[in-house]
């Protein structure tokens, strides 16, 4: 995903991997927030090396999973 200041408008436009920074630029969050949400126990992610990525389709499985409707 290009680093713009402008969040994503739709699921199409987000990268089939997802960094911390985007799932952040996604969801509206700080990059603080957004480590210690992909540091949660299950929230979808993978390591590799030292990276954290986070696969497009589990992340927004995760948020209708995880959307508490009131």
């Amino acid at each position: 995903m290009q680093k713009t200041a402008a969040r994503p408008t739709s699921i199409d436009a987000l990268p089939v991997g997802l960094s911390v920074e985007d799932v952040a630029a996604v969801l509206g969050i700080s990059k603080p927030h957004a480590y210690a949400l992909v540091n949660s126990r299950g929230f979808p992610r993978l390591t590799v090396g030292k990276r954290i990525i986070v696969p497009k389709f589990a992340f927004v499985e995760w948020m209708q999973k995880n959307t508490v409707v009131q």
